[in-house]
């Protein structure tokens, strides 16, 4: 069971609710932070840190000898990651999606590809969780080779939760791939009915099964539930706006073991999602 847990803005409560669910799990799982550009599940899941890589995505590099300014390559990218105007191509690392295409075409054999640093994946052990989680490098634009890269730790029949980043954009998209369930967090306001309906949108584009977790009931109003009852989706969850929750997270700590009485909460939402 591969499980994600999305929202369609950023700050719903997803990592609250990724790293509580995966706590009340009470059992072997994986946790993999796929908020690459802000992760911040090892926040609140202290361990033992066992193995950290860096993850590279491979560009062309032109050899100026063998080049003679054709222009196939740049005409072949789709990113124009490479462009060429009568003499040695321009390469552009930051826009290359490392497909290679560049370096087949090439009639020549000017081109070679170089591994270029996208960031690092971590992994570490908080008990029964293994959270394997990225961090891209300051100043690189494309998200998704670092999180294919986190993904590529997934453990065959052992379940895991995929903390997606917020929006609907390619680094969502990426996350999403491949997975069983999705739990769409929202907050009743209408701001968070607005992202509702671009989330739902697309994981029914996806074609994966979902259901809807409503966080901070109570301070907004009733359109979420409206909506969802008008669109046949299945509310999973309510989490009141408890005061108490909020300073728990702001010290760092999880809901389920700070406020054991709402451990039963995410123990039915994992009966749910099953």
């Amino acid at each position: 069971m591969i499980l994600a847990v999305a929202s369609g803005k950023g700050g719903t409560g997803k990592t609250t609710v990724a790293v509580n669910l995966a706590r009340a799990f009470d059992r072997e799982i994986q946790l993999l932070d796929c908020d690459v550009e802000e992760p911040n599940a090892q926040l609140f899941l202290r361990g033992i840190p066992l193995n950290q890589e860096i993850a590279t995505i491979p560009v062309p590099l032109v050899n100026e000898n063998l080049c003679d300014g054709c222009g196939e390559c740049g005409r072949f990218c789709e990113y124009h990651a490479i462009v060429s105007f009568g003499a040695k191509p321009l390469v552009f690392p930051d826009m290359c999606h490392g497909c290679g295409g560049c370096a087949k075409v090439c009639p020549r054999k000017a081109i070679r590809e170089i591994d270029n640093r996208l960031g690092v994946v971590e992994t570490v052990q908080a008990g029964s969780i293994t959270l394997v989680h990225g961090c891209l490098d300051v100043g690189v634009a494309m998200a998704p080779p670092l999180i294919r890269a986190v993904k590529a730790h997934l453990k065959n029949g052992l379940p895991a939760i995929l903390d997606a980043p917020p929006g609907t954009s390619c680094p969502v998209i990426t996350t999403l791939r491949g997975v069983d369930f999705v739990v769409l967090v929202t907050e009743p306001t209408p701001f968070g009915l607005h992202d509702l309906k671009l989330a739902v949108e697309m994981v029914r584009e996806l074609g994966i099964p979902f259901g809807v977790v409503v966080n901070r009931v109570g301070i907004g109003d009733e359109r979420v539930h409206e909506y969802c009852r008008e669109q046949n989706i299945t509310v999973l969850l309510e989490i009141p706006d408890d005061r108490r929750i909020a300073e728990a997270y702001s010290r760092g700590e999880l809901i389920v073991e700070a406020l054991p009485e709402y451990r039963e909460l995410f123990l039915v939402l994992i009966e749910k999602t099953l």
